[in-house]
């Protein structure tokens, strides 16, 4: 599984990556988390607000940070 949080680095985008590392840890799951900076890349993939979640290459979550809870929910489809 591979888990993308795409932002520039702000506050709000490292929340986040946070968030994404307790939930991978809590699920015990193996994924890899990969932080997309590049503000072209980020637009080449339709997002227009930071920071976003993509799973697998799926947008997931785009313009808010998702807590703990709602990013086990996603990683569990």
């Amino acid at each position: 599984m591979k888990v993308e949080v795409l932002g520039t680095g702000c506050a709000k985008c490292k929340r986040l990556a946070k968030n994404v590392e307790a939930a991978i840890k809590d699920l015990g799951i193996e994924a890899e988390l990969v932080k997309v900076d590049d503000i072209t890349e980020i637009m080449n993939r339709g997002v227009m607000l930071t920071p976003a979640l993509a799973v697998d290459g799926e947008l997931k979550v785009s313009g808010r940070v998702a807590d703990v809870k709602e990013i086990k929910e996603i990683l569990q489809g």
